[in-house]
């Protein structure tokens, strides 16, 4: 199996990383999950993170054929639409449960029927299995519903991006307390990834250091099946839900998520501009 080059990059802000995936025989690539800069206090965007991600692809001449969503992120706003602005050949893809989410956003947001639901914000929504290439490199997309209704992981060479649905082993998994979320599908999506072969390089989308080790990336699909706090050491259905369930109970809402699903849904653009020339994210009160 193909190995592709991977290379990390963490944005502290978010304890989120993102990932550019080379096909190691041409300069073609990928980027997966990028982070657009956002500040709760000013309302102020940056794409500060987002351009490192373009400076390593300028410096290194690579063809960006891809932009990854793992899923609509609950806890950072995606760079994916400024990204597609700065890569023109480069499709901006996340797996088709998308649509679902829009649908169970656009209430919530009260964005009107003129919002559309039908995923056309991508240039390309992935069903399972769906195959993709980046040059000589074959993906294939694994949907892992449970923490969202639209997660995916892509298996691209011996490189798997989990995005949220395994942390590193002594992170455990994600929650899955957010509308579409559920816990037992979740399991059933992870014995799915755990069928992949143990030396299966997986890259995780979040990292925090638990214990006050340093943030890390990149484990395997044996360390995760042996290790995982959650779901390892053969962790059965009914006692992995019970401990997501009595978890979730404890976690505070992520800090960014009414302006992130608002804007992911998006495919990471920002709300039209209002008769005043001012862009408004909205904050549905007492909903969430």
């Amino acid at each position: 199996m193909s190995s592709p080059q991977v290379t990390p990059f963490h944005h502290a802000g978010s304890g989120t990383w993102s990932y550019i995936v080379r096909d190691p025989a041409s300069n073609a690539a990928a980027i997966v999950d990028p982070v657009l800069d956002f500040d709760m206090a000013s309302a102020h965007t940056s794409t500060a993170s987002a351009l490192g991600l373009l400076d390593h692809v300028q410096a290194h001449g690579l063809d960006v054929q891809w932009i990854l969503e793992t899923h609509a992120h609950a806890d950072h706003l995606s760079a994916g639409d400024w990204l597609r602005g700065q890569l023109p050949r480069a499709r901006l893809a996340i797996g088709d449960g998308i649509r679902t989410v829009q649908k169970t956003f656009r209430p919530i947001f009260n964005l009107g029927a003129h919002f559309p639901v039908d995923g056309s914000q991508f240039d390309r929504l992935f069903a399972a299995d769906d195959r993709f290439a980046i040059g000589a490199l074959e993906g294939r997309t694994i949907p892992v519903p449970g923490h969202t209704s639209d997660s995916s992981a892509y298996l691209i060479g011996d490189a798997l991006f989990t995005g949220d649905s395994l942390f590193m082993p002594d992170g455990g998994t994600a929650r899955c307390d957010f509308p579409g979320g559920d816990a037992a599908t979740l399991y059933r999506s992870i014995q799915r990834l755990f069928e992949l072969p143990d030396a299966t390089r997986v890259f995780v989308c979040h990292d925090y250091g638990p214990g006050g080790r340093a943030v890390a990336c990149e484990t395997t699909i044996g360390a995760q099946k042996r290790d995982n706090i959650h779901v390892g050491h053969g962790i059965d259905a009914a006692t992995f839900v019970a401990l997501r369930e009595a978890r979730d109970a404890t976690l505070p809402m992520p800090a960014l998520l009414l302006p992130s699903v608002q804007t992911n849904i998006r495919a990471g653009a920002l709300p039209d501009p209002e008769s005043n020339g001012v862009r408004y994210l909205k904050l549905p009160i007492g909903t969430l």
